[in-house]
């Protein structure tokens, strides 16, 4: 099994478009409007931001979570909690043996919760 669509909701379509083009680093692959769809691709994940959708938590791996809250703090976008050690991986089966997963939360344009997780090496 695969997962294969996030789905986040949107109030106003622009205003998020353009939150999660600045987010992901990517331009939408496809925009329905009506009735207001517009699709990224994340890794080969479809991310729909929908008006109207119900509201969804999404985690995304970052590189360096500390640079990356910091450009979207700048950009405007609420931080709901710093970076934060969440576990240490002593096996591979959450994440890669011998990291710490550090997470912070940030809302969206929409008001949605995103999680940002960095595995630092130990």
């Amino acid at each position: 099994m695969d997962l294969v669509q996030i789905a986040q909701r949107a109030d106003d379509l622009e205003r998020a478009t353009a939150f999660y083009t600045m987010l992901l680093g990517v331009p939408p692959l496809a925009r329905y409007d009506p009735p207001g769809l517009v699709f990224f691709d994340l890794g080969g994940t479809r991310v729909m931001i929908e008006r109207g959708a119900s509201s969804a938590t999404i985690y995304l791996r970052v590189e360096d979570i500390t640079a990356t809250l910091a450009r979207l703090g700048d950009a405007g976008a609420v931080v709901e909690s710093e970076p934060h050690l969440i576990f240490t991986h002593a096996n591979d089966t959450l994440g890669p043996v011998g990291t710490d997963e550090w997470q912070a939360f940030v809302r969206d344009s929409e008001g949605n919760l995103v999680g940002l997780v960095e595995h630092r090496p130990r």
